[in-house]
């Protein structure tokens, strides 16, 4: 599959990341595909383009999404000031996965994260992903800390 193109998301494509979202047992749980999309998403949506330290990510095959992430860059003061990049909401489409389109995402996400100085990658997953852990391994990331989260 040597067609994949890496780019940052348009308004046009929201639907898709939604779609990607709620496309597992997670998502469906989460997440609202219904059509047109909920505001909320398009606020989110319209923060994350606002911001320079953000982000939102849609891999492509033939003009269509096949996969998001969103990507973002933490100014911090730990470890001499160093930058972070942190990768959140990855997605790939049921019929791509296992084809190499993520790890062709994370290797372009990584390379985003080098270009603009960041330190260290780190990501967040859920624990009842054991498959997205083999991944993240694979391709070189450590479960080196404990993440708490809270809902409000």
């Amino acid at each position: 599959m040597t067609s994949i193109a890496f780019r940052p998301a348009q308004a046009a494509d929201l639907p898709a990341i939604i779609a990607l979202l709620a496309d597992d047992v997670l998502g469906q749980q989460r997440e609202d595909a219904s059509s047109p999309p909920n505001r909320r998403y398009v606020d989110a949506f319209d923060s994350i383009l606002a911001d320079p330290n953000q982000l939102q990510v849609v891999a492509t095959f033939d003009d269509k999404v096949i996969g998001t992430l969103q990507l973002t860059f933490i100014p911090g003061l730990a470890r001499l000031g160093a930058w972070r990049g942190q990768i959140e909401a990855v997605r790939i489409a049921e019929a791509h996965r296992s084809s190499g389109v993520g790890q062709q995402m994370f290797e372009w996400a990584i390379a985003q994260c080098k270009a603009r100085g960041c330190h260290l990658v780190q990501l967040t997953t859920d624990k009842t992903r054991p498959d997205a852990h083999r991944f993240y391994e694979r391709l070189g990331f450590v479960a080196s800390h404990i993440g708490y989260k809270m809902m409000l």
